[in-house]
């Protein structure tokens, strides 16, 4: 482990207070460099004024995009700063113009608001929602995917790593499809950015989103998109302000050229800031060494919830991440969520609203999810354990 873990545990003041913090795929713990720099420019705001805040932390605001651009493998350019995941990933769907008859390829996995959005379409403007079956490891079949793409496919679109279930989906593999075919690729890298090392180029997808608060431990109300430059003025934004675009006459705009005409005017600029220095942070300890640690923390726990009398792990794929899910038998989710939080020991529990088909295929309501990050220790973990096991 090249990163010191008593450092990491230091920058995370709730370490210290004996809470042990398993939902990381939900939200974070903040550092402290990243909690210091949204109060210093929440402050400077209270001191001088928001905008006179603003123009003073300008560097800062813009080191962000360049932040962003490592964390993803990207360019500056193409990176749009958005208040969370779901609505920068809305701003590339909804730009495209959709007809009816327009095929949207994706998997059973893929994210509640993500299916959500896709049923909106469908149901507006006539589009069609192909969803790939899993394979035998429960990941999405790739080949299977492949088979289903028509002369009227229009996007595939998957989820990195879902909700739920730990998988980590081939999404290197359908990006290898996705440019056989030349049909555009929309990433769901929510819980991916900051958990392991992403390239876009690698993974091939054209169109990329992920949150400041899961694994990147930014603040909440933060996320950022990633477009390939070759697509952006491909995609008009679903609604446009005057930052995203320039009223050059009484009937005539101009839409930037950039990534950014995909925001808004008005952000959290705070977290901007924020979500800038958490990334900059996680960059600093090296994502690939931080990976390694999540995936042997992650490891051991599934190995030892699975030799529990009665509990039942969940968590499917070839590859799998930080995320584990698991039912007791006799015992809900929900009243295993409330023994652990009794103990200071957090996680979260995943019903069927949030990946339905996934959940069904299962035969499970809901599952309690424990997310693994860096910070955790073994001796946590066996917190855990010995509270699931006298679960009854």
């Amino acid at each position: 482990m090249s990163f010191a873990l008593t450092d990491v545990r230091l920058d995370t003041p709730a370490c210290a207070t004996g809470l042990i913090h398993f939902n990381n795929a939900g939200a974070s713990l903040m550092p402290r460099p990243v909690h210091q720099s949204v109060l210093d420019h929440l402050q400077l705001e209270c001191d001088i004024g928001g905008y006179e805040a603003k123009a003073a932390n300008d560097a800062l605001l813009e080191r962000f995009y360049h932040a962003a651009a490592v964390a993803v493998g990207g360019k500056p350019e193409e990176i749009a700063f958005i208040e969370n995941a779901t609505r920068a990933w809305d701003m590339v769907f909804y730009a495209f113009d959709w007809r009816p008859g327009d095929r949207i390829l994706t998997s059973r996995a893929d994210y509640s608001s993500n299916m959500i959005s896709y049923i909106q379409v469908a149901r507006r403007y006539g589009a069609i929602v192909d969803m790939a079956p899993d394979d035998e490891s429960g990941q999405v079949d790739v080949a299977a995917l492949e088979n289903l793409i028509t002369d009227r496919t229009r996007l595939i679109s998957l989820t990195h790593i879902p909700t739920n279930g730990g998988l980590i989906n081939p999404v290197e593999r359908v990006g290898k499809v996705a440019r056989k075919h030349g049909i555009p690729y929309l990433v769901d890298a929510c819980q991916s950015v900051g958990q392991m090392p992403i390239d876009v180029d690698e993974i091939g997808c054209d169109m990329l989103s992920t949150t400041g608060r899961k694994y990147i431990r930014g603040p909440r109300g933060t996320g950022f998109l990633w477009v390939r430059k070759e697509w952006i003025e491909k995609l008009e934004p679903p609604f446009l302000d005057n930052h995203a675009a320039t009223w050059t006459d009484v009937n005539e705009i101009e839409i930037r050229s950039d990534a950014r005409r995909f925001e808004n005017w008005e952000c959290y600029f705070a977290g901007k800031i924020g979500l800038g220095v958490a990334l900059d942070y996680g960059q600093g300890l090296g994502v690939a060494e931080t990976w390694t640690r999540i995936q042997s923390l992650s490891q051991s726990l599934r190995d030892a919830l699975s030799r529990l009398p009665g509990v039942t792990v969940w968590d499917r794929g070839e590859r799998q991440c930080g995320i584990i899910t698991f039912s007791k038998d006799g015992v809900s989710s929900d009243s295993i969520q409330s023994l652990l939080a009794e103990r200071k020991i957090n996680v979260s529990t995943s019903s069927s609203q949030l990946t339905r088909a996934d959940l069904a295929a299962a035969r499970v309501g809901s599952m309690v999810r424990a997310s693994v990050h860096y910070f955790n220790t073994e001796e946590e973990l066996d917190r855990l354990i010995a509270t699931v096991r006298s679960a009854d």
